[in-house]
């Protein structure tokens, strides 16, 4: 641990180069601590956090900046969370306000506003899906060669899809297919839906055809499409703004991260059971081409329904007082929009 004088000079060495883009020197430092020393003491203190990793100098001042370590250090144990102005948070309420009547058109409103308010990449992910029940299946003919197949779940979430099929199979079946599904598989999870709908359903079908596996294999995507973790991105062109240009492999590499979900997956991977806001450096990200990035990682909770994650993705100066303030906010208004979602659907 370091002492206190030099947790006060890595937090101003932090918040100034965040402001400013530029190396901090003693002279600037002597200003802005909120204890008099001198310009040679200071010198001396970073020196010392330089000589431990927490600052580094670069070659075109005699000023530091912080080193990743560093950074590391002061989101551990020095940077506080700044209280969100009042007009900020009333902007989140207006920008939330209106009625939903989807669960995926409040994740992805959230991933809008968030971007918005900070220009940065905003990501969420809704509620996991193993808490959502199937309510309702459905298979409407469209005509003679094509049907549409519906399910809704219990955040009132509905997919759908249509599919061709031959103009022999029989509506009689399809009607018995659908009676069966919704008799055996509607109140379960849906991971437990797309278990059943493989090992359970197809020995009912065959006592009424003699193979049900073009029918099941039809439907098990809609299934897994409902049961499918869902990101929201937004302002993904933001991090550009922080990118080398010269470097097309990069920037390259940078998109198609954050376009990927098992990318995403990996960026979101906060533990469940922790509660507070983490922060990530690109060192610790373990991808190249986020390097110079960071990620601010919050969970929300919604009660019986599950927990979701909002994430910040941005340039390591970020302002990380202010983000995480605002993170902290941000969460328990989606985790009240969401909970007031739910209340509509749980009494019916």
């Amino acid at each position: 641990m370091l002492s206190e004088r030099q947790d006060a000079i890595l937090r101003e060495v932090v918040r100034i180069f965040t402001d400013t883009g530029q190396p901090v020197g003693s002279k600037t430092l002597m200003n802005a601590l909120p204890f008099h020393v001198s310009s040679a003491t200071i010198r001396n203190e970073m020196a010392t956090l330089e000589e431990i990793g927490y600052l580094e100098k670069t070659h075109l001042s005699s000023g530091r900046i912080p080193s990743a370590n560093g950074y590391r250090y002061y989101l551990d144990y020095l940077v506080q969370p700044s209280i969100v102005p009042q007009d900020i948070a009333n902007q989140i309420d207006e920008d939330f306000g209106q009625t939903y009547h989807q669960l995926d058109d409040i994740i992805e409103r959230s991933a809008k506003i968030l971007s918005h308010l900070t220009s940065y990449t905003a990501i969420t992910l809704g509620p996991e899906s193993s808490k959502t029940l199937l309510t309702g299946f459905r298979i409407v003919p469209l005509n003679s060669h094509q049907i549409m197949a519906i399910i809704v779940t219990s955040d009132n979430n509905v997919e759908s899809n249509i599919y061709t099929v031959d103009a022999e199979l029989d509506s009689s079946l399809i009607e018995k297919f659908v009676r069966i599904v919704n008799d055996k598989l509607v109140g379960q999870p849906l991971p437990r839906v797309i278990e059943m709908l493989h090992n359970d359903i197809p020995v009912i079908l065959s006592e009424y055809m003699y193979s049900s596996d073009g029918l099941v294999d039809m439907v098990d995507q809609l299934f897994r499409k409902a049961d499918t973790e869902k990101y929201f991105v937004d302002g993904q062109l933001n991090l550009l703004n922080y990118a080398d240009n010269s470097d097309l492999e990069g920037v390259q590499s940078l998109l198609s991260t954050i376009n990927q979900s098992n990318d995403l997956k990996k960026l979101l991977d906060s533990d469940t059971a922790d509660d507070g806001i983490r922060v990530r450096l690109g060192s610790e990200m373990g991808s190249d081409a986020l390097k110079n990035y960071s990620i601010i990682t919050a969970n929300y909770d919604v009660g019986h329904h599950g927990k979701g994650v909002i994430a910040l993705l941005g340039p390591t100066t970020m302002h990380y007082s202010q983000l995480i303030g605002l993170l902290g906010e941000f969460r328990t208004e989606l985790a009240k929009r969401l909970i007031d979602y739910y209340s509509r659907y749980d009494d019916s």
